[in-house]
């Protein structure tokens, strides 16, 4: 193990799921504007803010080498389009006052990655990491139980998330020009779906207060950020090791949902709560160990 690799890519990975556990508390805000209009602007804005990064840091020749390798554009092209399907997903529960629903999507994000991580990585894991696993699989067993039907909404947002870390693992690319490009591939669809809004006399990017209108503009810097911290730490860790450290988020998006919103905390939900942080802690014990061997 890199120790300083590994150093650098839990900070960035916390940086990242800090920064999204902030997420229903700004996109509350936009409560008035359907998500499909957030969706687009937080992609259009997004794009300018990283295309003045690489402005400044006159990164284009990096693009360009990126573009150069086959298969890179399809593969970002498919991880943009993952996550903003995710964004999306994200958002309507959000609107649908659904964040605990949310969290738990967000939950299930490393069971998805290990599975993904064994089969198409080849990842292992020790018996303390096993141990980790089970704990957050009791958890979402519990979880699943309490519902008494199966989340969907969860289930999508896991699920998506969960992939998108895969392909953009698989891409040797920096995260700015990453970013930048899967932003773009974006709006070919944010436009065709502005074009149409137009066409029924509702304007997607346009006509709001001018509150509303700075808070669209910061979701650019709000969702550019995280991405290019998220880049940066699949780079440097297991899929394993980012899963259990993706906990913050959604853990951050429940006492937000229960303390802030006044969502209804099950008591179901506590022992879920419980099992999740005794697995974060058994991995986190695992991976100290794995560190301090070097």
């Amino acid at each position: 193990m890199d120790k300083g690799k590994t150093l650098s890519g839990i900070a960035f990975g916390l940086g990242a799921y800090g920064i999204w556990g902030f997420f229903p508390l700004f996109f509350r805000q936009l409560g008035h504007v359907s998500p499909a209009d957030v969706l687009c602007n937080r992609a259009l804005w997004a794009c300018l803010v990283v295309t003045l990064i690489l402005a400044a840091r006159r990164g284009w020749s990096q693009v360009g080498a990126a573009l150069r390798r086959p298969g890179t554009l399809l593969r970002l092209t498919a991880a943009a389009w993952l996550v903003g399907a995710n964004w999306l997903g994200f958002l309507w529960a959000v609107d649908q006052q659904l964040v605990i629903a949310g969290s738990l999507g967000y939950f299930l994000v490393p069971l998805v990655n290990v599975v993904l991580g064994m089969l198409v990585l080849k990842e292992r894991l020790n018996g303390k990491e096993w141990a980790a696993v089970g704990l957050a699989v009791a958890a979402v067993g519990n979880e699943f139980v309490a519902l008494g039907s199966l989340p969907w909404v969860s289930l999508f947002l896991g699920g998506t998330f969960g992939l998108y870390g895969l392909v953009r693992k698989q891409v040797p690319v920096d995260a700015v020009s990453g970013l930048w490009l899967e932003t773009l591939s974006m709006l070919p669809l944010v436009g065709l779906y502005t074009l149409w809004q137009s066409s029924q006399g509702h304007a997607v990017f346009t006509g709001h207060d001018g509150v509303t209108d700075f808070l669209l503009a910061m979701s650019g810097l709000m969702t550019a950020l995280p991405l290019m911290l998220f880049a940066a730490a699949t780079q440097r860790l297991n899929l394993a090791t980012i899963g259990m450290l993706m906990y913050i988020n959604p853990t951050m998006q429940l006492v937000t949902a229960v303390w802030i919103f006044g969502e209804d905390l099950q008591p179901a939900r506590i022992v879920t709560f419980a099992l999740i942080w005794a697995g974060l802690l058994v991995y986190s014990w695992s991976g100290w160990q794995k560190y301090r061997q070097g």
